[in-house]
């Protein structure tokens, strides 16, 4: 079993000595045993060298190679199923993030019978027994309750990374923001769309999601991609009245209140978490921890107190006070 090294240029991308990559493995070869035991390292070798070169290309950022190589794992014969169920979400995204055209790969193998019967496995307790952590904020001042973001993050452990979701549609429409506030997971793209007769120029000052979409005419969008959790504040360089917010999460568990103040986090594995709750008339977010068991959690009142200091003015995109607009 002879398999070719990878390219000088994949070599000197990683810079990592510890990721070897000659090929085939130097093992001596005299009895049937040594030849089935060099078969067992070298495919071994090669599903570390695939698993651990998409981690440092993930890392760096390089999402292309982080999918291709995760890719090429996953199109191994006989692979583990647990390593496919690991990886494959992970080469999803990290194609989404790359872009192109997404590959065909085989279909994720079936689960062994221990783990499909064993009811009392962590996998099959973990598929069975999601549940939802429900309840009511209140309080937000002028403003009310509504719009309200809140999200889980594990408190006992780490947080699984969220997939980005499909592209979400901020629109400007009669000089607003609609929907004024928008929930979004890490790595998920908002396409600012204006529907107005008019030009704006969209824009945000909040660190590390800041950007300036330029100005752009009636139709036109401008497609964002937000990599870093935290809320974003969206201004709009022309129109001083617009304000808006884009709230990025960094866990699948999250939701948005109603009107009344009604919220459900579905899909939650029952462990300790810390509540996070986001308001645009906060001044901070708040964290409570949560025991959620295997019944939920029902009735969690949640409070958020409308304590934000007024701005003394909005600022345009420079940072600075903006010259008085007639009408604007």
């Amino acid at each position: 079993m002879a398999l070719a090294a990878p390219p000088e240029s994949a070599r000197k991308d990683t810079g990592t000595p510890w990721l070897g990559e000659e090929m085939p493995l130097p093992l001596a070869v005299r009895t049937p045993v040594d030849l089935a035991l060099k078969a067992v390292a070298e495919r071994q070798y090669l599903e570390f060298n695939l698993l651990a070169s998409g981690k440092l290309a993930w890392d760096r950022g390089d999402f292309a190679t982080a999918a291709s190589k995760w890719e090429s794992l996953l199109r191994l014969a006989n692979l583990d199923p647990e390593i496919d169920r690991t990886v494959r979400p992970l080469a999803q995204e990290a194609r989404q993030r790359a872009g192109g055209v997404k590959p065909m790969l085989p279909p994720p193998p079936p689960p062994s019978p221990a783990v499909a019967g064993n009811a009392g496995s962590a996998a099959s307790r973990g598929a069975s027994s999601r549940v939802a952590v429900s309840g009511t904020v209140s309080g937000g001042g002028s403003l009310g309750p509504g719009g309200t973001v809140l999200w889980l993050k594990r408190a006992d452990g780490a947080t699984p990374r969220p997939s980005a979701g499909p592209t979400r549609v901020m629109n400007q429409a009669n000089k607003t923001f609609v929907p004024r506030i928008l929930p979004i997971t890490v790595g998920s793209k908002v396409d600012f769309k204006n529907q107005d007769t008019i030009f704006h120029n969209v824009f945000s000052l909040s660190k590390p999601n800041a950007f300036d979409a330029g100005l752009y005419k009636s139709g036109a969008s401008y497609p964002r991609t937000f990599n870093a959790p935290g809320p974003v504040q969206v201004l709009c360089n022309i129109h001083a009245s617009m304000i808006g917010y884009v709230v990025v999460v960094d866990t699948p568990y999250y939701a948005q209140a109603d009107a009344s103040g009604a919220f459900s986090i579905k899909n939650v594995p029952p462990a300790d978490y810390v509540l996070e709750v986001w308001h645009e008339n906060a001044s901070s977010i708040s964290r409570t921890k949560l025991s959620v068991g295997r019944d939920g959690m029902k009735g969690l009142a949640v409070t958020v107190a409308p304590d934000r200091r007024p701005t003394t003015f909005v600022p345009d995109k420079y940072g600075k006070p903006r010259q008085a607009q007639l009408g604007y």
